[in-house]
């Protein structure tokens, strides 16, 4: 991914950890290291961890989010 590009996310609300949705985000320069990017979301500028799930549409977003939801309803009833 490069500078400029729109990427969607998983954002879990921090003040409801129960609560996720999808949101659109973009790459940018990182203000601090100009050898770096950064993901600018709800006008802040967010590290990108190796651990994050950056997806290239809403639609591949959606089904890795329906992937996870689907996943925590089965261990609810198991």
């Amino acid at each position: 991914m490069q500078v400029g590009d729109e990427v969607y996310v998983i954002y879990n609300n921090p003040h409801t950890p129960t609560v996720a949705n999808i949101r659109a985000a973009e790459i940018v320069q990182h203000p601090k290291d100009p050898n770096d990017v950064a993901l600018f979301l709800h006008d802040t500028f967010h590290v990108i961890e190796d651990d994050d799930a950056l997806f290239t549409s809403y639609e591949a977003a959606e089904r890795a989010f329906q992937d996870i939801v689907e996943e925590r309803d089965e261990q609810s009833f198991s």
